[in-house]
């Protein structure tokens, strides 16, 4: 009997941890370090492959809009933002992190989009409300990616 009752509030305790995880947004909460996020997201491990796809659709991530991708020969990428080519001999994961989940923490007159953040934005269609541009593995994964570019 004592040990069920243990069992079951381990249980019910782990739960409570588990539902902690994630803010009342749906995120997962993360610490910023100096100009990082150094721990990995919901502690997920983020797939290179995926990532990369990611990065190159059009729609999901839309990297090319703003960034050249010299290893893709993907035609027609933006030129707003920094190449990059070489992104991971420039930034560590973490750094890459922040600036996924939101470069508005480093340059709020950034035109970069805060992929995982849902605060503060206004005109966004019904569908979109409440619902980060990139959920928490498909961060994982561009950081992998990214993290791939220059070493």
């Amino acid at each position: 009997m004592r040990l069920a009752a243990t069992a079951l509030a381990l249980s019910l305790a782990f739960a409570f941890v588990n539902a902690k995880a994630r803010d009342a947004s749906g995120l997962s909460p993360f610490v910023i370090v100096n100009d990082a996020v150094p721990a990995a997201l919901g502690g997920l491990k983020g797939d290179p492959a995926r990532g990369r796809q990611i990065a190159l659709d059009r729609r999901r991530g839309n990297c090319l809009i703003c960034h050249a991708i010299p290893e893709t020969g993907e035609p027609f990428p933006g030129e707003i933002g920094p190449s990059l080519a070489g992104v991971a001999a420039r930034f560590s994961e973490g750094q890459i992190r922040l600036r996924l989940v939101d470069q508005s923490r480093l340059n709020p007159k950034t035109v970069m989009p805060s992929y995982y953040r849902i605060a503060s934005f206004t005109d966004v269609a019904p569908e979109y409300r409440g619902k980060p541009v990139l959920d928490t593995q498909e961060i994982e994964d561009l950081v992998a990616y990214l993290g791939t570019l220059g070493k």
